[in-house]
């Protein structure tokens, strides 16, 4: 160990794009979330899970965060269970304090295609 105290070591920052990636592995975790066909930047459209952005300064962080759940799951449920997983992750792993969680879900999707009349 160094004999240098920690306020001499320096600091340490985490980017907004690690945090982001942090929050939605976590949410993609869930039991009863699940990945959708969506367009992803410079790419076209691919499977893609939960979506964060990331706004805050220092080490308080807000997150917006947009989810699909599998029906029939319990809607409710799911989104306490991603708020505990995402909250509890993202504070582990950067130490930066989730002071805000809005969750959006934008897909109820069921095991098979709907059907078109």
């Amino acid at each position: 160990m160094s004999d240098t105290e920690v306020e001499e070591r320096g600091t340490l920052e985490i980017a907004h794009v690690v945090v982001r990636k942090v929050a939605e592995r976590a949410a993609d975790n869930v039991s009863g979330t699940v990945r959708i066909e969506r367009k992803i930047a410079g790419v076209g459209a691919g499977l893609r899970g939960a979506s964060v952005k990331v706004s805050g300064h220092g080490s308080d962080i807000d997150l917006l965060l947009d989810v699909a759940v599998q029906y029939p799951a319990a809607v409710r449920d799911v989104v306490d269970q991603v708020r505990t997983a995402v909250t509890e992750d993202v504070q582990h792993m950067t130490s930066y304090r989730v002071r805000g969680l809005n969750v959006t879900v934008s897909a109820l999707l069921g095991d098979t295609p709907a059907r078109v009349s």
